[in-house]
């Protein structure tokens, strides 16, 4: 086995998409929105006979004082059963294969950190609980460590009645009071979209990301990332960014307005990807993130879709300079309490 830097869109793509419950946030494209809003990117891996058995997208953040971290959401991607001979559920980075795949990446990775002063490795293992040694330290998590996940192999009967019954009521419910879901053009509403982001952001008291981050994210590949709207006669109620990549398609952000909302438009705009999802082809939806406390509506919301819930071991840090990440912990920190 070898490391290596990748530079063939089409070979880190293919790789990625054998891949059972593919990544988006690995994907070549979401290393092009990275650059897009300013921010250096790899793509590294590990080759075994000249095929990838390991596949990482770096995104390089600048910290202060010429200082950076290196992150890979939702990665590295391991191909467990090349390397382990298991699911990804049942494959541990401690497995023999996959612990030498793993040496060799994280290794590499360490002497890209060298050369651009990064002080730790943010990474987010989708494989088992057990698949992180001692070595790396857990962090707070940055993407989501739980999601649900729709099974689209079912038929969309089925996927409907499997339901909650209060779910499957309001789907209907917006399809008699004749809500419309439709895919849009960014460039065309795109500040309409922006608009009940911000309620929603208000209502709901969550972090939004600047009007750039949504449009920028939007502007990748519009076979990628897609901007899906719910109206009625004309207004907008509700809107969506789903990705569509590799076997999956990805509910990446959602808003809602603060009028007609007894009309249940957020049902429908989720029914109507998830139908479309089926047809073109996708084994999978994932609602791309729930928790109890942290989230209790949407949490609520996603799980009357009743799909199988998946649970990431999380966010990890293998730390090289141990004194500078103390002390951007403590930054953090104190970001955190202000």
């Amino acid at each position: 086995m070898q490391f290596v830097k990748i530079s063939d869109q089409k070979k880190y793509n293919v790789f990625l998409r054998k891949q059972k419950h593919t990544q988006f946030l690995q994907s070549w494209q979401w290393g092009e929105f990275q650059e897009k809003i300013g921010n250096k990117v790899l793509r590294v891996g590990v080759e075994s006979a000249g095929e990838l058995v390991v596949a990482a997208t770096l995104v390089l953040k600048d910290i202060a004082l010429g200082k950076k971290y290196i992150f890979s959401p939702r990665g590295p991607v391991f191909d467990h059963q090349t390397l382990c001979g298991k699911s990804s559920e049942e494959c541990s980075l401690a497995d023999t294969s996959g612990l030498e795949a793993s040496k060799i990446l994280f290794d590499g990775i360490e002497e890209i950190a060298k050369k651009e002063k990064a002080i730790f490795y943010r990474f987010e293992p989708t494989c088992g609980q057990s698949a992180c040694p001692d070595i790396f330290k857990k962090t707070i998590d940055i993407e989501p460590s739980q999601t649900i996940v729709l099974d689209l192999s079912y038929s969309e009967k089925d996927i409907l009645a499997n339901m909650h019954q209060k779910t499957r009521y309001n789907i209907r419910l917006s399809e008699r009071k004749e809500v419309e879901v439709k895919e849009a053009r960014a460039s065309e509403r795109f500040d309409d979209f922006w608009s009940v982001m911000a309620m929603t952001c208000e209502r709901d008291c969550f972090k939004l990301h600047s009007y750039e981050h949504y449009k920028k994210m939007l502007e990748i590949d519009s076979c990628f990332m897609k901007l899906f709207i719910a109206e009625l006669h004309g207004k907008l109620l509700a809107a969506g960014i789903f990705s569509f990549f590799g076997d999956t398609v990805t509910y990446v952000h959602g808003a809602s307005g603060n009028e007609n909302r007894e009309v249940m438009a957020p049902y429908l705009l989720q029914w109507h990807v998830i139908k479309l999802a089926k047809q073109a082809g996708f084994k999978y939806y994932d609602f791309y993130g729930i928790d109890e406390k942290k989230w209790p509506g949407v949490t609520r919301f996603k799980k009357g879709f009743r799909g199988q819930e998946v649970v990431y071991p999380g966010t990890f840090d293998k730390v090289y300079s141990q004194p500078i990440y103390n002390l951007y912990n403590l930054a953090r920190k104190i970001r955190r309490i202000f």
